[in-house]
């Protein structure tokens, strides 16, 4: 507590942080100087005002912060200490419905069971708008001035008009000890990607919240907008949320890499993506969650379509990067993006391989080619496929016994319970679409 108090001393406030089982970023102003009682006994809160975490008649909650995870982030205006905080219930036990704890629990299963431990890296997509949430969706559609530029992929200065935004996040994420690998202009006009070192998946999961507000607190610093929406524009590419994963021994061994193995990638490897793709359809509601998600289910659009995997491949929907690196060998999950809630989508992306080795599947033949330009008699319900509706995504999750087994019943009917809300609301609603379309009928 010394170590922390000396931390917290020069910050201006003191937030613990958290995600709603949506994946959205909750936080809790609190006072820096009873930081030694909330270690001790944790800061109640009422947790049926959070999506998915309890009911009226048992809303107590207590949010306990992990020291490991406190950042002191350097804004302009201030300086922030942030803890990542775990849920725990009204008996001060984790929480069932907690999605930190469930990636805890699947993370230690994984080195008990097997020996296994893990590196991610997620790649962190965003759209960087003029004006802000409010603006941009007081009107019918986005205004005409909704991009902040017309650049491409990996455009530069001056065309690139959100370099120096990118530059000052990485810039508060080094100051937080974040270290970036790279980042640039995506595909789309205004779209933005910045890609950090690996790590561990819980500390991975973490970073993604302090990314999340790091990126969205400097956009609106300078005037600007960070959207994080997978789909906002018809006519673009969409904000995925790719991982790389691969698996390590107890002496930091990279199990994936086989020399004496076709290309390299080992049995261990083979079988995990073989669970990834068998399970993929039935956990794609917590990959892709949004109803929104599905609109960038395209031809051509950079988001896979097909469950399959294949070398370097782009178009599949598990891809093994090229490297000449035994340590860099890995896996790289192109399926989800960043709506889902982070914690969730990691343990089910581990969950899914270990089912994998489990069973000892076998991972087929890799995508020849791009998997966009096959010639497919296309079906309302068709297996081949990732669900191509969040209705079929549903379908898919109630019927699974999988997702519900490592979930857990309660996690699994209180999330279930917000995505059926979620589909009910946008299976009713009246869009101007529909207007224009039937109204002359």
């Amino acid at each position: 507590m010394d170590e922390v108090d000396s931390q917290l001393e020069h910050v201006d406030c003191t937030k613990l942080f958290f995600t709603d089982l949506n994946g959205r970023l909750m936080n809790l102003s609190v006072n820096k100087h009873k930081i030694g009682d909330i270690f001790e006994n944790g800061v109640g809160f009422d947790g049926s005002s959070i999506a998915g975490f309890a009911n009226v008649e048992h809303s107590d909650r207590i949010l306990m912060p992990d020291a490991d995870s406190l950042w002191q982030i350097p804004f302009e205006e201030e300086k922030v200490g942030f803890f990542i905080a775990n849920v725990l219930n009204e008996q001060g036990a984790p929480a069932a419905v907690d999605p930190r704890t469930i990636l805890q629990e699947v993370v230690r299963g994984a080195e008990e069971e097997f020996g296994f431990r893990f590196l991610v890296g997620p790649e962190h997509e965003f759209f960087l708008l003029n004006g802000d949430e409010f603006a941009l969706t007081a009107k019918r559609g986005f205004p005409s001035d909704v991009h902040t530029d017309r650049a491409g992929y990996f455009h530069s200065t001056p065309h690139d008009k959100g370099q120096a935004i990118r530059q000052q996040i990485t810039d508060v994420l080094e100051r937080c000890g974040i270290v970036y690998e790279k980042s640039h202009h995506e595909v789309t006009p205004s779209q933005h990607e910045i890609n950090l070192e690996c790590t561990d998946p819980v500390s991975a999961a973490d970073r993604t919240l302090l990314f999340t507000y790091v990126a969205q607190r400097v956009a609106q610093e300078n005037g600007f907008y960070a959207s994080f929406m997978p789909k906002p524009f018809k006519e673009h590419n969409r904000n995925a949320f790719h991982m790389h994963l691969s698996i390590q021994d107890s002496e930091g061994t990279n199990l994936f890499y086989d020399e004496g193995a076709d290309q390299n990638l080992s049995i261990v490897a083979r079988q995990f993506i073989a669970g990834i793709i068998k399970y993929a359809r039935e956990t794609s509601v917590v990959m892709a969650s949004t109803v929104n998600s599905y609109k960038a289910y395209v031809v051509e659009k950079e988001a896979p379509i097909v469950r399959g995997w294949g070398f370097r491949n782009r178009s599949s929907m598990v891809r093994v990067p090229y490297t000449t690196s035994p340590s860099a060998t890995r896996i790289e999950l192109r399926n989800p993006d960043p709506a889902g809630n982070v914690y969730l989508q990691m343990a089910t992306l581990i969950a899914m391989g270990l089912q994998g080795i489990r069973e000892k599947l076998a991972n087929g033949i890799p995508d020849k080619g791009s998997t966009y330009d096959r010639d497919y008699k296309m079906k309302v319900w068709d297996e081949r496929f990732l669900p191509r509706t969040f209705y079929e995504a549903l379908v898919e999750a109630e019927r699974s016994d999988f997702l519900k087994g490592f979930l857990g019943d309660k996690l699994y009917d209180n999330f279930m319970t917000l995505k059926i809300q979620e589909w009910e609301d946008d299976r009713v609603h009246i869009s101007g679409r529909e207007q224009r379309q039937y109204l002359s009928i």
